[in-house]
Parts: C-alpha cells; structure tokens; sequence
C-alpha cells in the first residue's frame, strides 16, 4: 500500500495548496484486487486535469481517510468490483467528518452489492451513507468527469 509520506518514492508530485488542479483521491475498497477500471480512472482524470493520488487495489476506510488529509484532497472517487463497498462504506461521511473533511465531495462506482440487487435500492443506501454520487454497476467516465468538475465548482444538486 503507498502511503503519501512515500510520495517521492512513487514518482507522484506532491502538489502545494496554491496549485490550481483539483486534487482527487481513487481507489478500490475492500479485498478487491480489480485494479483495470482504476488505472483507467486515473488516466481519464489526468487527462482531464485532476491531480490523481491512487491509492489502487485493497483498501480499508482508513486508507482513504489518511490520503484525504494527506493530500487534502478535493473528492474521493471510491469503487468496488467484487460487491464488498456494502459491508465497507456505511461510515465513511462520518469517519470524514471526524477529520474535518465531512463536506469533502465523494462518488462511489462500481459492482457495490454481492448478488443482484435493484439500482434505486442501491443508490439510496449508499446516499443515506452521504455519498454524494452513486454509479451501480457500469459507468460512462465522460459523464462522471462532466459531473466531478460540475459538483468541485456549483456542489452537488441536492446539496446546492
């Protein structure tokens, strides 16, 4: 796991706050070792001119908590592939708020549940949870750029 005091370690440059990219914590939550999405993730989002910080494949809440407030970081795009975001994310927002990040921007995407389970059932849960936005299954990445730089700079529509 890479932890951001091993920045320079990693090649990834550390940016100071006058930098004007938006700063944007990835990973994949749980024991899930799908790592193809997130390293696409993270190309669409350099290209779109993010500062990505990857945290990659087989993270606990934790891990997250720590690259936000290392980072700073102005968003937290979470995903799952193998279903185990159910059993990780319900205290996320409030582990956040604990560290004084609680109004930070947070998506979460993927395979979210294990077995089937209906979207609008899905999405509300992870909402009532405090993510901001919710993508239940496969996501079209253009959409989720468009949406990521609209919410950094009017917030997210239930929330404005």
């Amino acid at each position: 796991m890479v932890r951001f005091k091993d920045l320079a370690d990693t090649g990834i440059t550390v940016l100071s706050k006058q930098d004007s990219q938006k700063r944007v914590v990835i990973g994949v939550i749980g024991h899930d070792i799908h790592a193809v999405a997130n390293r696409i993730l993270a190309v669409v989002l350099e290209d779109a001119g993010f500062a990505v910080y990857n945290l990659r494949t087989n993270n606990t809440i934790g891990d997250f908590v720590d690259a936000v407030l290392e980072v700073e970081a102005d968003a937290v795009l979470m995903s799952s592939l193998n279903g185990e975001g159910e059993n990780w994310c319900s205290e996320f927002r409030e582990r956040l708020a604990d560290v004084g990040f609680g109004d930070i921007l947070v998506y979460i995407g993927g395979n979210l549940v294990v077995g089937e389970a209906d979207e609008s059932v899905v999405v509300k849960r992870f909402q009532s949870w405090g993510f901001d936005r919710v993508f239940y299954g496969a996501a079209d990445l253009n959409q989720v750029i468009n949406l990521l730089q609209e919410d950094l700079i009017h917030g997210v529509p239930a929330k404005r």
